[in-house]
């Protein structure tokens, strides 16, 4: 009698991390030709990305979150200009003893940066930024609440620490964001050069909301609060997003966004008589409307 092979019944493997990837790409033109009432002819362009890798367990969860953003704007008689440029990396590593809790301890890590200089136009000869000038880093812990859906999560800590890096001397020798700037002699010599660093440690709170507020109608929001507690306490630096994503199908939407920027140590600088003049911190204000194409993956 002949014995039939065992079957032997393999599992299917599960892996504990998920990723998602969107790219897309936003478009605005206005053309005129023997328009009475005048105008500019322009277009712009802006190219993002957005990507995650989540591993999560029974007692863990780990968020990894890459965005990327670089837009161009050419208009009728002048040059290509910047309009936005953004790498920013978040980290969060969470532990929460009950597997049924939203709560978790958690580390976090937040890097951001640019990444091609900026200037304050018309002016091309002096870049006012540049690559990891600046660039910010936050690392810190503390007590994190996730909603399982993660249309809600809230970040508090007591203990964070925040380094701001200027790594083009020319600019840290300025004193640009924040940084210590150079000690000249009566001559004007450079007796010692700007700090490319300045370490803060203070107080970090973060929020992200998201919500469907109508049919195909989203808004987002993701605000960070900081504080130092060394350098005037109670100062406190506010980024603030927010958008509103219009989804007209899978591939084409809309998003209207602002973005507000409080940093009390960044001076704002206005040319008077053709002399550069500090005028203090500033609230910094950005809008953004763009409809595009994206894909994701």
């Amino acid at each position: 009698m002949v014995s039939l092979p065992e079957v032997i019944k393999i599992e299917p493997h599960y892996s504990h991390w998920k990723g998602k990837n969107i790219l897309g790409f936003d478009i605005s033109e206005i053309a005129f030709v023997n328009w009475s009432a005048g105008g500019t002819s322009s277009i712009s362009g802006l190219l993002k990305g957005d990507f995650n890798r989540t591993y999560e367990r029974k007692y863990t969860k780990w968020v990894n979150e890459l965005s990327i953003r670089y837009g161009m704007n050419k208009q009728d008689g002048i040059e290509v200009r910047k309009t936005d440029d953004a790498f920013r990396f978040n980290s969060t590593f969470g532990y929460r003893k009950n597997p049924e809790s939203n709560w978790f301890h958690s580390g976090k890590l937040n890097f951001n940066t640019q990444l091609t200089n900026g200037y304050k136009y018309p002016n091309k000869d002096n870049p006012i930024s540049r690559l990891f000038a600046p660039a910010y880093m936050f690392l810190g812990t503390g007590a994190e609440y996730s909603k399982k859906n993660k249309d809600f999560v809230f970040y508090a800590s007591p203990f964070t620490y925040k380094a701001t890096l200027v790594w083009d001397q020319e600019l840290a020798d300025k004193g640009s964001f924040g940084v210590e700037k150079a000690i000249y002699d009566e001559e004007g010599n450079i007796v010692r050069r700007g700090r490319r660093a300045k370490n803060e440690v203070g107080v970090l709170i973060t929020n992200h909301y998201k919500s469907e507020i109508s049919k195909n109608v989203i808004f987002v929001s993701n605000v960070s609060l900081y504080s130092d507690y060394i350098n005037k306490f109670g100062n406190v630096d506010i980024d603030c997003d927010l958008a509103l994503n219009l989804v007209v199908n899978q591939y084409v939407k809309a998003n209207i966004g602002t973005r507000i920027l409080y940093d009390d140590d960044i001076k704002n600088k206005t040319e008077i008589d053709g002399v550069e003049v500090n005028e203090g911190p500033k609230t910094q204000l950005k809008q953004v409307l763009g409809v595009g194409i994206t894909y994701a993956f």
